[in-house]
């Protein structure tokens, strides 16, 4: 059995559906890339502040610049809708856990990198942290059609470089099977 015949085989329902839902993403993202479509004016900030403590811009381009607060709007639009209220109630703990650490503090996106470290360090066995986080690094990493990524930055970071076409690999290949 060939690596081909073997993928074919295995492909079901759910991954067609989650075929169909990335499209939808990645359609809502060619859209509007500066709009949000779900986020609020207040909401956006404040989640991009916490995304770029996950990935911070240290040197390289971190989640600020690679535009992952578009893909997390993007995502809660479409493939994640059904944890937009997991977004609502952990941005709102978090905004708590704010008040209570730093009084005098106005807005998470206010704060200093050490202050929102603190802050994350104190949410961080939340689902909506971990929930965050993964959007996060998605939005860092996924093609840019799908709102993140912008610049394609996420793919210089890891090296990836981004061809039309590559070469197959040298030895077998599927495509010489019989």
């Amino acid at each position: 059995m060939t690596r081909r015949s073997l993928l074919l085989s295995t492909l079901s329902a759910a991954t067609l559906s989650d075929i169909a839902k990335a499209q939808q993403h990645a359609e809502s993202a060619k859209s509007s890339n500066a709009a949000f479509r779900y986020l609020s004016a207040a909401d956006a900030p404040e989640i991009e502040a916490l995304a770029a403590q996950i990935i911070p811009s240290d040197g390289t381009p971190g989640a600020k610049e690679a535009g992952c607060i578009h893909f997390i709007d993007r995502a809660l639009e479409t493939f994640d809708r059904e944890k937009r209220e997991l977004y609502r109630d952990g941005l709102a703990a978090a905004q708590k856990e704010r008040v209570e650490l730093f009084p005098q503090s106005q807005t998470i996106a206010g704060l200093e990198s050490s202050q929102a470290i603190a802050l994350l360090k104190r949410i961080e066995q939340s689902e909506f942290f971990a929930l965050l986080r993964t959007h996060t690094i998605m939005g860092f990493l996924a093609t840019p059609e799908w709102g993140g990524n912008q610049g394609m930055v996420g793919w210089a970071h890891i090296g990836l470089e981004h061809r039309m076409a590559f070469r197959p690999p040298f030895g077998f290949y599927d495509g010489e099977a019989k």
